[in-house]
């Protein structure tokens, strides 16, 4: 299981009857009645002692397809991503500075007025939005986060990002329909340089549950549990592995489900984290972390170069 935008290293075992494999992936769709590109996509592995293959003309031994899942095959793909382990133990932050908790989801907001209806596709006429904790993230237009944050300038976004959902409720139930349009925003989350950062990354059923690929720019972590439901701290957290966790940059959250990371914030600047499904950064479905510096050069964000070309 890969989400977009990630990647993982495989390492292959050579012991088959010499011949021509397909190497074949195909989408995996967890949303329901979301269109989605159902094709599936190959490459040859042939063993260089394998017999020659078909010629024009000429009948000869065809690649042997793999099984595959099914499109929606959420048991799978689980127990695939449950799997992963360090090779060894690992340093993860166990005291915890930030213990923040980002719900994930879609939204529906209503269409502005003079717009097309071929940019008001959801029902009844409104937009599909995102959010986490119920803030739409929305992209600075002519200044950069990075920016405004090393230049101090004004306006361009807040750092009142909340650490916890705005308003509790029953994150993976029959949310009601008065929680579907989130607020537009630019905010941002202010850590300080060091802290050590517990996220828990909790789907919603808001219009329709659904895997999330989450990407953090800046830095790779530590999945420390994935789960369904709702997440539970007094039952949860005793499924956390502090031992041999996976370092990764993006976590599948699952559907319906939760994910939970850690890292420690030694890198300054202004970080995004979105959902890799591009159509859903492009709704909203992001935030963005500003890294404050240490102590020193070494721990602070260095200036930009006198020759930097301006956008």
């Amino acid at each position: 299981m890969l989400g977009p935008g990630q990647t993982t290293d495989v390492l292959i075992q050579g012991n088959q009857l010499p011949a021509r494999y397909y190497m074949a992936a195909r989408a995996y769709q967890s949303a329901q009645n979301a269109p989605f590109d159902n094709t599936t996509t190959t490459a040859i592995l042939e063993y260089k002692s394998a017999p020659c293959p078909a010629k024009k003309g000429i009948n000869g031994p065809k690649p042997i397809m793999p099984s595959l899942p099914a499109y929606n095959d959420t048991n799978t793909v689980t127990a695939f991503s449950q799997s992963f382990r360090s090779p060894r133990k690992v340093e993860v932050p166990t005291e915890i500075d930030e213990s923040l908790f980002f719900t994930v989801g879609l939204g529906l907001n209503n269409c502005p007025p003079n717009f097309p209806s071929s940019r008001c596709q959801g029902p009844n006429g409104t937009r599909f939005t995102a959010s986490m904790n119920n803030v739409s993230f929305v992209l600075p237009q002519s200044i950069s986060l990075l920016q405004a944050h090393q230049h101090g300038i004004p306006g361009v976004f807040t750092t009142d990002f909340p650490g916890t959902p705005p308003l509790k409720f029953d994150y993976t139930g029959n949310v009601s329909r008065s929680l579907y349009q989130p607020v537009p925003g630019t905010k941002l989350y202010k850590l300080k340089y060091g802290s050590k950062v517990q996220i828990v990354l909790q789907d919603t059923s808001i219009v329709t549950p659904e895997n999330h690929p989450i990407h953090l720019h800046g830095y790779d972590f530590y999945i420390v549990a994935e789960g369904f439901g709702n997440f539970d701290p007094k039952t949860d957290t005793s499924k956390f592995n502090l031992v041999d966790p996976p370092l990764r940059n993006t976590v599948g959250v699952p559907v319906n489900g939760w994910a939970v990371i850690r890292f420690v914030a030694d890198n300054p600047g202004v970080w995004i984290m979105h959902c890799h499904l591009d159509v859903h950064i492009t709704w909203g479905l992001a935030m963005a972390f500003v890294v404050e510096n240490g102590f020193g050069e070494l721990q602070s964000l260095q200036a930009p170069p006198p020759d930097l070309p301006i956008c």
